[in-house]
C-alpha cells in the first residue's frame, strides 16, 4: 500500500497526518508502528487519520494512533495540527472547525497569527471515568483537590479525554522522568495506563512541564498533558486561570477559570510531505 503523508509538528510534538476523506485509510498496528518509526519509517510521536463524518453539525472526525500502534482517545497538539492540515489541503475554508474523536467533540479555531486555539472540553475528575482505581488509598487534600499517594509520589488524577497523573517537582531538569514515568504509566491502578506529567511551578501564571506519554514515552510537548497540569494546579490553588506552559518543544497557553471547558492555544506547522510504501 502506497500512502501520501504530511509530517507536522506542534511545539515539537510531531505527527504523520493521512487524508482519509477521499478513500478509507485502514491502518494495521504494524503499519502505524512503521510510520512512526524514526529509522525505518517517517518518524512521529503519533499518526493522525483525517476522515469525513456523518454527524450533523460536525465537520470532520479523526483517529489517533501512538507510534506503538495503539489507538488512543485524544491529543491536544494533534488537534492543532489537524486544523492547519484541513486548511492547507483545501478541505475547508472555515476558521472554526468542529471535529469528533473516539470519545470527544472538539472546537478548533485558527487564529490570525497562525496559532490554533482548541476547546478541549471540560476535565473529568470522577475516578471511574478516568479510569483510576482509588480503593484503599487515602488522598491528601490540597486546596480543593486530592493528591493520591502512589509509590512514586503524590499525584493529581484527571482525564482530558485521556487519563493523566500529574505530580509537582522542584526542578524539571533533574526530575527522574525516564525512570518514574514508565512506572506511573503502567501502574496497576490505571487499567488503561496513564500519561505521567511532571510539573514545576515557576509562578502563578507559568509552569515548566515534561510528560511521559502513554504508549509513546517522553515527548517534546503534550497538549492534553499541559491542560491536565494547569487544571490540577488551579484546583490545588497553585495557579491562576491563564498559564503559559513551557514544554521542551515550545510554549502552550492554557485557559481554565475553574469550571467548564479548557482552552489551549499554541503553534502548529507543516514540516514536509512525501510518499511511503507500507
Amino acid at each position: 500500500m502506497k500512502l501520501h503523508f504530511t509530517k507536522m509538528q506542534g511545539a515539537g510534538n510531531d505527527f504523520v497526518v493521512l487524508d482519509g476523506t477521499r478513500e478509507v485509510v485502514a491502518l494495521t498496528a504494524d503499519q502505524a508502528r512503521r510510520l512512526g518509526d524514526r529509522r525505518f519509517g517517517v518518524g512521529a510521536d503519533q499518526i493522525l487519520v483525517v476522515e469525513r463524518t456523518a454527524t450533523p453539525g460536525v465537520d470532520f472526525r479523526y483517529r489517533i494512533f501512538n507510534n506503538s500502534g495503539d489507538e488512543v482517545e485524544q491529543c491536544g497538539n494533534g488537534a492543532r495540527c489537524f486544523v492547519r492540515y484541513v486548511h492547507e489541503r483545501g478541505l475547508t475554508d472555515k476558521t472554526t472547525v468542529k471535529v469528533e474523536t473516539v470519545n470527544s467533540l472538539l472546537e478548533l479555531r485558527l487564529q490570525p497569527d497562525g496559532r490554533v486555539t482548541v476547546d478541549m472540553g471540560p476535565p473529568v475528575f470522577e475516578p471511574a471515568r478516568v479510569p483510576f482505581d482509588p480503593e484503599g488509598l487515602v488522598p491528601r487534600r490540597v486546596g480543593g483537590f486530592e493528591l493520591w499517594p502512589l509509590e512514586v509520589g503524590d499525584v493529581a488524577v484527571l482525564s482530558m479525554g485521556n487519563p493523566h497523573a500529574v505530580q509537582r517537582v522542584d526542578d524539571i531538569d533533574i526530575a527522574h522522568v525516564e525512570s518514574i514515568g514508565p512506572r506511573v504509566e503502567q501502574h496497576s491502578r490505571f487499567p488503561n495506563k496513564v500519561n505521567a506529567g511532571f510539573m514545576q511551578v515557576v509562578s502563578r501564571s507559568s509552569i515548566r512541564l515534561r510528560v511521559y506519554e502513554r504508549g509513546a514515552g517522553e515527548t517534546l510537548a503534550c497538549g492534553t498533558g499541559a491542560c491536565a497540569a494547569v487544571v490540577a494546579g488551579v484546583r490545588l490553588g497553585w495557579l491562576d486561570a491563564q498559564v503559559d506552559v513551557q514544554a521542551r518543544g515550545g510554549t502552550l497557553t492554557i485557559d481554565w477559570p475553574g469550571h467548564g471547558s479548557v482552552r489551549m492555544t499554541g503553534p502548529a506547522e507543516t514540516v514536509f510531505e512525501g510518499d511511503i510504501e507500507l
